[in-house]
Order: structure tokens, then sequence, then C-alpha cells
């Protein structure tokens, strides 16, 4: 299949490349060291424990990559006011990729040879996370990661993912949208359009790959009547085109691949032609540029792993993450000051490297591994039970939000509703 072609493509271009990058020992010259610090001098006279990562800080992912950042600050700051990792404050080493794999690639390079960082962490977007997976591989490193779509192609064996989409998630993913929208039983969507950024990420869950089929596919399965499918680059500025076509064929549901300010963007050229969603969904955007796009995203749905809401606020560390992320997001002046799925992914990647350390009671990145495949981690996801047999991967958790009354709430599947909330 032609999209399948190109995801492949994709997937080998980028790891090709970071196999160049990696060898050279290069880093980009528009990458700057920060180091995120927290809380008190838990290590008494011995170094801080360095945990080494990159976000896109800048580029077009940047919207998101901020929320990641500011999660993991406050992650750093409870863990150092809770004694460290074996009694070591703990120093993040955080560089900006600029949204780009071969400068993730790079940038992981130097956390290792130069930065001499003790642990990794990865960073956001699955195509970042791809690259800089090469190098951790190559260098026998643990690599938790959390937004990495490509279930199927992670096979290092130290690699830990908190996307916790099962691993057929282009599927599975992908039914609990249509499932989701099958509540609304004589007023669900018959027809559907695909608007898709060509991020890996974004079309593999659209397009799927040879062994799983994305949401085009199930759709058409469940006898939904495709009328557009639309392919975007990333960084795409120039909506109007898209916009019109939308407009042109009208579907009941229009399904938006989205990144960063993809959604809000599409919205407002949709708004400029005089044509509004009757059912909208958006795979992974910033949350707070969806929700600032106002009135014409009421209504808007998307997929989430932690709100900050029950049964998630029971969950370890889900009250933390909620009330420490929010109170900096304020201060920091973020669009939307609530701890959800992206802010929750990153606490878990957090919590997942920290209950490996703790449990092996050493930085020793074998031990790590070995703990965490052999034990439950507890994360504001829920119970965590790393899978050998499914590249690490483990049950389907995704559930559906929707913009109801200008806020977010969870609306399917029913567990994971609050009050009985439903989609409309």
């Amino acid at each position: 299949m032609k999209k399948n072609s190109r995801a492949f493509s994709t997937l080998g271009s980028i790891a090709a490349l970071s196999l160049i990058l990696a060898a050279c020992g290069t880093s980009s010259g528009g990458t700057d060291g920060n180091s995120s610090t927290g809380g008190s001098d838990a290590g008494g006279s011995e170094d801080p424990i360095r945990v080494g990562g990159t976000l896109a800080l800048s580029g077009p992912l940047a919207a998101t990559g901020e929320i990641h950042r500011l999660a993991g600050e406050q992650y750093v700051e409870w863990l150092n006011d809770n004694g460290g990792l074996l009694g070591r404050e703990v120093e993040w080493v955080l560089l900006d990729d600029e949204s780009n794999p071969q400068t993730s690639a790079a940038a992981y390079n130097r956390l290792i040879s130069q930065e001499n960082v003790d642990l990794l962490i990865g960073p956001y977007g699955t195509a970042n996370i791809t690259a800089a997976m090469d190098v951790a591989e190559r260098n026998e490193m643990v690599f938790p990661q959390h937004s990495a779509t490509l279930t199927y192609a992670y096979d290092y064996d130290r690699h830990f993912p908190l996307f916790a989409s099962g691993i057929d998630s282009s599927r599975t993913v992908s039914e609990t949208i249509f499932d989701a929208y099958a509540e609304l039983a004589d007023e669900a969507p018959q027809t559907v359009g695909f608007v898709v950024n060509q991020n890996p990420a974004t079309d593999f869950i659209a397009h799927g790959h040879e062994d799983a089929p994305g949401s085009v596919q199930v759709a058409q399965e469940r006898g939904l009547d495709v009328v557009l499918e639309v392919d975007f680059p990333q960084g795409n500025t120039d909506w109007g085109p898209i916009a019109q076509r939308i407009k042109d064929a009208d579907p009941d549901l229009l399904w938006v691949g989205a990144l960063g300010g993809d959604s809000p963007a599409l919205l407002a050229a949709l708004s400029q032609i005089g044509w509004e969603p009757r059912h909208q969904f958006h795979l992974f955007p910033a949350p707070g540029l969806l929700l600032g796009a106002g009135e014409v995203a009421e209504g808007a749905t998307s997929t989430t792993l932690y709100e900050p809401q029950e049964p998630y606020l029971s969950f370890e560390g889900g009250q933390d993450v909620s009330e420490m992320f929010t109170a900096a997001a304020e201060e920091a002046g973020l669009p939307y000051a609530v701890a959800e799925m992206q802010a929750g992914l990153s606490w878990a990647t957090w919590q997942t490297i920290t209950a490996g350390v703790e449990g092996a009671g050493s930085l020793d990145q074998g031990e790590i591994a070995d703990y965490l495949v052999n034990n439950s981690i507890e994360t504001v996801l829920g119970e965590i039970d790393f899978d050998p047999e499914q590249n690490n991967y483990y049950g389907d958790l995704v559930a559906i939000k929707q913009i109801q009354d200008g806020e977010f709430t969870v609306v399917y599947p029913a567990d994971k509703t609050a009050d009985g909330t439903t989609i409309n």
C-alpha cells in the first residue's frame, strides 16, 4: 500500500540518519544545554545522578514540548524533595531537539559521550524518539519514552513505552475512537473525512501498516463512507486549500491527525470559509491551543491517558502531577494550565525510570531493565506491566475526552468517566 510504504520509508530514513550522526559524534550548533534541578541536596557529598534527554523546545512541536518540560521539572523537584534516587539528588540535563529527529539523535549522542549522563529519558514526538532510541540501543541504555506510536518497530529490549496503546495501536486506538462515536446511536456520523499530518505518529494511527489497519481502514470496516483523505506536511501553514476540500466533501466527522497547533489553525481556516464541523476528532493536539480556538472547537474530541479527574487522581502520583503541574503552568502562562495526557505521560515516564533504579538498587542498565520487565509499575496512568513479547507494550488504556462547555472531560469508556458523562 502506498501509505504503508511511506511510513516505512520515513522510519528507515530516520534510523539511517541517526546512525550517521551517532557515529560522527556531532551535535547541532543550535542545541543548547540546560540543567533542570529541583529540591534540596539529598545526595550529600555525592555527585547528582544525571538524567539526560531532549524535548521540542522550539520548532512546530514546541507547544507540546513545553508541557513535557514543565511536567519533567516538577517531577524532578518532587523526587528531590522526597530523597532523590538512591539517596542522591537528581539533575535533568535537557537539550532542545528543535522538533527535529536529526538534532535529537545528535543530542542523545552528546548526552552520553560528552555530558556523561547516568540515565536517559526519551524526547517528545515519534520521529525524534525513533532517532534517539537508536543511540540508546547502541549504548545499551534503558530508554523510557512517553509518546511514540510506531509500536511494531521498537524491538529494543530496554525500551519502555508509556503511551499505553497496545502493540496494535493503529487498530486499537482507532476502534476506541469509533466506539465512542457509536454511542451516539442514530446521531452517529455516517461519513468521515481524514486530514492527517505526515509525521510518522499521526500517519501510523491514520493508515496503519501491513500487519494492522489504521483509522481509515477501521472506518471502512465499520461501513462509514470515507469522503476525504488529505495529508499535509509537519509545520504546514497553508490551510486554505485544505479547508476548502473539507467544505466540499462535507463529512459528518472531521478526523484530524493533528500535532501541536495544527487543529486551531485548521479550524480558523474553516471558519473563514463558513464551514463548521458537525463532529470533530483531533489526535494529538496541544490541548491549550485547541481550547483556545473558542466556540468552533466546542464538541471536539481527542485521545487521553490521564486527566485531572477520577479514576486518574487515585492512581499513584495522580494528585501530585495535577497540583504541581497546574501551579507551574499558571506561573509560566501556559494557555491551558491543567495536567492532562501529555503531562501525565511525562510523569509516568519519570515514574518508570525511578521505579527501575530504586527497584534495582543501582544504576546498572541491565539490572534496571530486568526490574522493569519483571515487576508491575504503579503510574498516574494506572498499573503497567511491560510485556517483552509485545515490544514491552501492554494493554490499550486510551480513553476519549471531549470539549464540553469549554472544558475537557472524559466521555469514553464509561469506567474512565468521573460522573457518567457521555459523548455528544
